[in-house]
């Protein structure tokens, strides 16, 4: 049987193909241009609350910027510890979800992790970048049915493992993997928003609000958007 070398779910791949992309197109840009092009798509709290302010992208910049400070990274450490994390979580949800429900989940969890790091910043001026937060929607969202019993990370071994009925959200919080998972998760969060980055080679602090508010959005998001729930027949 053939296989493919690169054996992720086509919209992972491609998700991941975009991401480095844009990130290698950056350095085609002089220093002056990537600056302009940074200011114009990441996410900056500081458009909505200093009003009179003159940002890169204008009043415009305010709708899309929520979601496309998603699609860049502050060098390629960042980049690549987010694409490792995806390939490992976002992969086991692209497979059960599909390619839509896939990136509508990704595009919440990037909105969700934008608003909640205005919330707590709104006067911030800093940029905020990253697929952190979308990827902490995925991350969330596989925790819903992966410790399920035979679920991928729960002794499923087949293809049959990714369609296992997901534990509602009470039963996943009392699944001591899931608990476990959950609770590591938030550390490692606390630990980055503490000492202030990934270390050397990311420029500028962890938006760990935002990974929480993607996180959170991943939790609610997958109950709206799961297939297999979403398939299973009703009783009369």
């Amino acid at each position: 049987m053939n296989r493919r070398a690169i054996n992720l779910p086509p919209a992972v791949l491609w998700l991941a193909v975009v991401l480095i992309a844009i990130h290698l197109l950056r350095h085609l840009l002089s220093a002056q241009q990537d600056e302009t092009f940074i200011l114009t798509f990441a996410f900056i709290p500081q458009r909505y609350t200093a009003l009179g302010m003159t940002f890169p992208g204008g009043t415009a910049a305010r709708y899309w910027s929520p979601l496309t400070y998603a699609f860049l990274h502050a060098g390629y450490v960042h980049l690549i510890v987010n694409l490792v994390w995806m390939a490992s979580f976002g992969a086991a949800l692209a497979r059960r979800f599909g390619s839509a429900r896939f990136l509508a989940l990704a595009a919440a969890g990037a909105l969700a992790g934008a608003l909640a790091h205005c919330i707590m910043h709104p006067a911030d001026p800093g940029i905020v970048v990253g697929a952190s937060a979308a990827i902490s929607g995925m991350m969330a969202a596989t925790a819903r049915f992966a410790f399920s019993p035979g679920g991928p990370l729960a002794g499923g071994v087949t293809d049959a493992a990714y369609l296992v009925p997901a534990e509602s959200m009470l039963a996943a919080v009392q699944n001591p993997r899931a608990v476990t998972f959950i609770l590591i998760w938030f550390a490692v969060n606390l630990v980055f928003g503490v000492t202030g980055g990934l270390g050397a080679g990311v420029a500028g602090t962890i938006a760990w609000e935002a990974h929480i508010g993607g996180f959170l959005a991943g939790l609610v998001g997958f109950s709206l958007l799961d297939p297999v729930r979403l398939s299973r027949p009703v009783a009369d």
